[in-house]
């Protein structure tokens, strides 16, 4: 039986290039996302190419939905072994803006989705003692920037409870947990971004050559790829001209 691997975010960017990217090492993909008709597209694309794939839409923000996704993944594949907690949101603003709402947007996607998604797994890898959960933070999860308070604390917090996850669990269990953190990469990350001054700095910023998606979902299939004895704890990745 194939490996199984659950992707949030799947509708594009990272996400869509990593469900690509293990698809074509042999793993079975529960694609998930908001937007039906891309996941749609995903999982004719990959089993064109000859993969497995399924798709649920689901809302991170959810517990009930995430935990439904988890049950879903098992009646149709038998098992999860990896969770890519990857759906997350990046409207920066200068916090003078008052931006509460997309605040409390960021911090229930980005922080609680991640912690809706290791409850929605754990129990079943704890079960079958084995399982890596793949969370992804952010270079703004490393340094906080002039914009980026809210988005760098939602960051800082992946970080902070893939860290704990990984010391709270049993060695026996044979579970791993990995943080991925990419630097700026051309993705539709931006288009949440509604702070004028923001995205004029961005336009007049210094250029460089953006990653891709493709980038950083090799690194994830770097990760997976480890024998079960080595634990992946974190991946910094960002372009060459980023400081």
């Amino acid at each position: 039986m194939s490996k199984t691997a659950i992707i949030t975010g799947a509708s594009s960017g990272i996400g869509q290039a990593a469900a690509k990217e293990l698809a074509n090492k042999g793993f079975s993909v529960m694609l998930a996302a908001r937007r039906e008709e891309r996941l749609v597209e995903l999982k004719k694309e990959i089993e064109d190419a000859g993969g497995r794939a399924a798709y649920k839409v689901t809302d991170v923000t959810s517990a009930e939905e995430m935990k439904a996704l988890a049950e879903a993944t098992i009646e149709q594949f038998g098992q999860i072994d990896v969770l890519l907690n990857n759906a997350g949101l990046m409207p920066l603003s200068f916090m003078n803006k008052l931006k509460i709402d997309e605040w409390d947007r960021m911090v229930d996607v980005n922080i609680k989705g991640v912690l809706y998604g290791i409850a929605a797994v754990l129990p079943h890898m704890e079960e079958r003692k084995e399982g890596h959960i793949i969370n992804v933070s952010s270079v703004a999860g490393h340094d906080v920037t002039k914009g980026s308070a809210v988005y760098s604390g939602t960051k800082f917090a992946v970080r902070a409870i893939t860290e704990g996850l990984r010391q709270e669990l049993d060695p026996a269990m044979n579970i791993r947990a990995t943080i991925v953190s990419p630097g700026a990469v051309a993705t539709e990350l931006t288009e949440t971004i509604t702070d004028k001054d923001i995205l004029s700095a961005f336009s007049n910023g210094p250029s460089m050559e953006f990653l891709q998606a493709e980038d950083i979902a090799r690194a994830i299939g770097y990760a997976v790829e480890q024998p079960a004895h080595v634990d992946v704890n974190e991946i910094l990745i960002r372009p060459r001209q980023q400081k």
